[in-house]
């Protein structure tokens, strides 16, 4: 299930997820597979480096404290699932798929999520640098609270997406198709390219001002006086 959040006039909210997690079992370690199947599990303080899950599949588990450094998981599905202080350097979610998913003070370097899809999906608190979401489809995701250091939206669909009290630094929507995208709750809007794209998304009067000199640059403006 989901509930619709807030949105403002003419832009519609995004649906947030409501996961409701089963009575879940120990995972008893060991590493992870590709195509392997994780159901109703909690997994806790485990270290994943450089382990290789390709194509598994998560349902209904909890991820708390585990380590993802270089981890693969490419065409991977996480479902029904909340991830909670997971960290990691390079972690490989490349075409994955991620539905009514919950995320919260992650501390992510370089995560791959290209070509991925991100459905119902709140990212909430901690901090990720250099998110590649280029090619990626996101429908019904939030942004709360979280600082996002050069995110690539290159090429990417964006719909009903919220940014709430988070902090974009540098962000890049260069050839990006943006449908209901508000800004406005954004802490701090930093925009190096695809200005461009923003057609479909909505800005407040104050971001507007702080834009307008990359706009005119953009534009060959000259602002003397």
């Amino acid at each position: 299930m989901a509930r619709r959040a807030a949105g403002g006039t003419g832009v519609k909210g995004a649906r947030r997820p409501e996961v409701r997690l089963p009575v879940l079992e120990p995972y008893e370690g060991g590493e992870l597979e590709p195509d392997g199947d994780y159901d109703g599990l909690d997994l806790r303080e485990a270290d994943f480096t450089g382990q290789d899950g390709s194509g598994a599949r998560f349902m209904d588990c909890a991820v708390t404290g585990c380590a993802l450094d270089e981890t693969r998981l490419r065409h991977a599905r996480v479902l029904d699932c909340v991830l909670t202080g997971v960290r990691g350097v390079g972690t490989d979610l490349a075409e994955a798929t991620l539905r009514d998913v919950e995320l919260t003070d992650a501390r992510l370097g370089g995560p791959q999520l290209h070509g991925a899809v991100l459905e119902r999906v709140l990212i909430r608190g901690g901090k990720i640098d250099y998110l590649n979401l280029r090619t990626a489809r996101l429908r019904d995701v939030v942004f709360e609270g979280c600082v996002l250091v050069e995110p690539d939206f290159g090429g990417a669909r964006l719909e009903r997406v919220e940014f709430v009290d988070c902090a974009l630094k540098g962000a890049d929507f260069h050839a990006a198709t943006l449908t209901d995208v508000d800004l406005r709750g954004a802490a701090s809007l930093e925009i190096t390219r695809g200005l461009d794209r923003l057609s479909g998304a909505v800005i407040s009067t104050a971001q507007l001002l702080d834009l307008a000199p990359v706009l005119a640059a953009q534009w060959g403006i000259r602002v003397e006086g």
